[in-house]
């Protein structure tokens, strides 16, 4: 038995791939980070742990740390971001090939699309996610996708060149 949240299986949710390639973290938020003298040296919390594609591990990454987030969502420190650049960077430095870059940005909408719908089932589902949902996920949810709706061509544009 794999991790996941409430409402992951809602009605609407859009697979990300067909086949996983390995299993992964799925959750590289900050807060499961372990950092010693401000550098990441481990990570904890494997309670999302489940078999996923390279691409979307990717996605988990970058989804908090470029991060794919509206600049409303964003820590104060990433608010000016170039998010464009870093997924960039990190694509880069990932070794993406060109077939996964070409994949990336749809995969994030489709990404995007699906936190949502999960997120509200999540809130229906569990006390502890309505606190989330209430506390302002019902409100980030869709400026993600607003987020994606108006960046998505200069992120692949930034993956492209």
């Amino acid at each position: 038995m794999w991790g996941s949240l409430p409402g992951s299986a809602a009605p609407g949710v859009v697979p990300l791939f067909d086949v996983p390639e390995l299993v992964s973290h799925m959750d590289y938020c900050p807060g499961n980070g372990v950092f010693r003298q401000e550098l990441p040296v481990g990570l904890i919390d494997f309670d999302l742990a489940r078999p996923t594609t390279r691409l979307v591990d990717v996605l988990n990454a970058l989804y908090w740390w470029a991060p794919l987030l509206h600049p409303a969502d964003r820590a104060p420190g990433l608010v000016e971001a170039d998010v464009p650049a870093r997924v960039a960077a990190f694509a880069d430095a990932y070794g993406l090939s060109a077939e996964q870059r070409a994949q990336l940005v749809p995969a994030a909408m489709r990404r995007a699309h699906n936190l949502h719908i999960t997120a509200r089932a999540a809130a229906a589902a569990d006390p502890a996610f309505l606190r989330f949902w209430e506390q302002g996920v019902k409100d980030r949810m869709p400026r993600a996708e607003q987020w994606w709706a108006t960046n998505a061509a200069r992120v692949d544009a930034a993956l492209r060149r």
